[in-house]
């Protein structure tokens, strides 16, 4: 491989949101953090560059992109999603979370009512209910190791509270489902019957597995573009997230306009200049870097599969298709999900608990798996130290 995943890097005491503040947390100062979903990678080295060079210039006014911004995405999407955009359609924004906020604004009302599917990402939550809008969750539905989706009821959801958007999570964080064509249609032909809007969240598009394909929600029918928000980001796929940048398409002027509306009402305008400079740069030369991580990726994801089966086999890991984040069903162990969390606690690793994403959550606990193979093995064998049946807590 060109590029070496092995390499450990240490990230404390740089302000790191994932290593250095474990007592925000209620986390022991010495547990290693498989949550958040950073990657402990450096990024491709042609990005470090691209930064590098703005760093040098030594002047960080007010920046704009110009064509080859808009040409390095949209190189990028056409090539790898199939997905032709439109340069009019793009709105940079700092960041996905912060256009489902700018899209809960300006498309709904307080009171309206918004269709997720839990368990979820839950800022997505949040940021609904901090907006003053309602959510209506349309479970998931967990059997034998996989999750799908309940259409009888997703429908009933929207017509029963007269829903206005449904966020989409594709791939799904944390479950790892990557939808397949025939479920984003259905889904789709039902939000198109009830004039209810799709906010889609790809941030993790890239991030899929082998017999997997990723599919941008508002190619799957022609009309599915004309009440759909499509949100991406490089930050997950090039580990930029602190460089706050990410591209929103919407292809309906309507629509557009009253997103952009809110963006202008929070006082927002240009991009970072680090963060624009390194997503085009990532687009224009991080194909074979993403690559090789999804290589590498695949087989951290492995080696947690086969550590659980030979010595948690109760632990049961959920088939992952896409994101590099591992979602672990714990409920065979027996233990309720405050003695799990204590015993990992006491073993100092750190997951994501599972109860932050809705109470269907209870019993998982997600790994994020971009790290280096040494990091993994360490964390896997606490887990494997916490969980074990003789163990005496």
């Amino acid at each position: 491989m060109k590029y070496n995943f092995d390499e450990v890097i240490n990230r404390h005491n740089t302000n790191s949101y994932k290593y250095d503040f474990p007592e925000m947390f209620n986390k022991p100062k010495d547990a290693l953090p498989l949550w958040v979903a950073d990657m402990d990678f450096r990024i491709p080295p042609e990005v470090m560059a691209a930064i590098q060079k703005v760093a040098d210039h030594g002047i960080y006014g007010y920046a704009e992109s110009k064509d080859d911004y808009f040409n390095a995405v949209a190189s990028w999407f056409a090539s790898i999603h199939d997905y032709h955009v439109k340069s009019d359609w793009m709105v940079k924004v700092p960041g996905v979370v912060f256009a489902l906020g700018m899209a809960i604004k300006g498309l709904t009302a307080p009171g309206d009512a918004i269709v997720i599917q839990k368990p979820l990402y839950y800022p997505i939550e949040n940021t609904i209910v901090a907006n003053g809008r309602i959510t209506v969750d349309n479970p998931l539905v967990y059997s034998q190791g996989r999750y799908t989706l309940d259409l009888e009821d997703f429908e009933r959801k929207i017509v029963d509270n007269n829903a206005k958007m449904f966020i989409l999570c594709n791939p799904h964080n944390p479950v790892g489902r990557v939808w397949t064509r025939d479920e984003l249609l259905c889904m789709g032909r039902i939000c198109q019957k009830h004039n209810c809007i799709v906010v889609s969240d790809e941030i993790h598009c890239d991030l899929v597995f082998d017999g997997h394909k990723h599919l941008v929600f508002s190619t799957i029918c022609d009309t599915f573009a004309d009440f759909s928000v499509i949100c991406t980001a490089p930050s997950k796929t090039f580990n930029l997230a602190g460089l706050q940048n990410a591209n929103i398409f919407i292809s309906n002027k309507g629509l557009r306009a009253r997103f952009k509306h809110e963006i202008w009402a929070s006082g927002y305008a240009q991009l970072n200049v680090m963060g624009m400079e390194a997503c085009k740069a990532a687009y224009i030369h991080g194909r074979q870097w993403l690559t090789e991580l999804m290589q590498y990726l695949a087989n951290n994801a492995a080696y947690v599969c086969d550590t659980v089966a030979v010595n948690l086999p109760k632990i049961k890991p959920i088939a992952l298709e896409g994101t590099y984040l591992q979602w672990l069903d714990f409920n065979a162990l027996g233990l309720s999900h405050d003695e799990l969390e204590d015993r990992l606690n006491r073993a100092n690793v750190w997951l994501s608990s599972g109860t932050a994403f809705g109470a269907a959550g209870a019993g998982f606990f997600r790994v994020n798996l971009a790290c280096p193979r040494s990091t993994l093995e360490v964390a896997m064998q606490r887990v494997v130290s916490a969980c074990s049946e003789s163990r005496q807590v």
